[in-house]
């Protein structure tokens, strides 16, 4: 009987083993539906991995292990419009959205939305302020500090708000002529916030203060030309994951005023987002060339898809 037992008993470990295996094996998935532009993804660290549609101004969720994208958060809840940052906050169990007015239709404008992170129930809606008339707010992305301050970055006003834990309205952390198309924003550390611009091709490091805004804008050396840098996730102390819309993904390490960029990922199709869990590494196609580009807006972008490489541990 022991024989027996322990022959069962390993069994069950190789059939454990072989679909841990097949869970991490998973490399590419295909996003359901038409022109559904995603232009941003996040993640849990159970290897969930969420995924906001411009397209579509819906949220969904892909499980460990899956390949099928269930949406999870519909179009207008809590107010959602389109699509942009989605930015999963674990330690604060929230989901943080981007919610714009792009194009001009009915809804909402510019705001930052949360939802709760198990359920999808909306939690708060903060508006951002157009400070200058005839320019409209946009929300890109989110980054959370430790003290659960959230900051997002206004594309078209080089500004990044923030908003601190249990407060009503956002404040201006940073606002600098350097911040001009600010788009993907990650921590280096505690009090280092990195901001990159999409059309400067520009990572700038944000150091804030005890109040939490910034003190000093540093327009760091690269070690080679970004090309429409977009979404940013924190990897570690000083090294993140960088989505260039040119296709590529890299890995970024910050040292003093420089900028180390290692390409993990390339030759896909205008990718503004990646995440990172389980040891892997994703990125998007986003391909919003197909909307933006009038040349390209008639023309069928075809399916969505994501990639995954292994996470590089140096």
């Amino acid at each position: 009987m022991r024989f027996h037992h322990l022959v069962v008993k390993m069994a069950g470990l190789t059939c454990m083993a072989a679909s841990a295996f097949a869970a991490s094996a998973i490399t590419e998935i295909t996003l359901p539906g038409t022109r559904v532009f995603p232009e941003s993804i996040t993640s849990t660290s159970d290897g969930t991995l969420i995924v906001g549609s411009l397209g579509h101004g819906n949220v969904s969720r892909i499980a460990r292990g899956s390949t099928n994208a269930v949406e999870w958060i519909k179009p207008g809840t809590g107010g959602l419009n389109q699509v942009l940052g989605v930015y999963a906050d674990e330690k604060n169990k929230l989901l943080w959205v981007c919610s714009n007015n792009l194009d001009k239709n009915s809804g909402e404008g510019a705001a930052v939305k949360s939802f709760d992170l198990k359920s999808g129930v909306p939690k708060g809606s903060y508006p951002l302020k157009s400070i200058a008339a005839g320019t409209d707010a946009l929300c890109n992305d989110i980054a959370v500090a430790d003290d659960g301050t959230a900051y997002m970055a206004d594309t078209r006003q080089a500004i990044v708000w923030m908003l601190k834990r249990n407060a009503k309205d956002l404040e201006m952390a940073a606002k600098d002529p350097l911040l001009a198309g600010a788009d993907g924003l990650a921590f280096g550390e505690k009090s280092i916030l990195i901001v990159n611009s999409v059309s400067a091709g520009k990572l700038l490091r944000l150091e804030l203060g005890a109040d939490g805004k910034a003190t000093k804008v540093v327009d760091l050396k690269l070690s080679r030309p970004l090309e429409r840098p977009d979404g940013m996730r924190a990897i570690g102390k000083n090294r993140m994951l960088l989505a260039e819309n040119s296709g590529k993904m890299s890995i970024v390490t910050f040292s003093g005023d420089n900028a180390e960029i290692r390409n993990i990922k390339e030759g896909l199709e205008a990718t503004p987002g990646v995440t990172a869990t389980r040891g892997m590494a994703w990125i998007v196609e986003g391909k919003l060339n197909y909307r933006n580009d009038p040349k390209m807006k008639d023309k069928d972008p075809g399916m969505f898809r994501m990639f995954a490489v292994p996470l590089p541990k140096n």
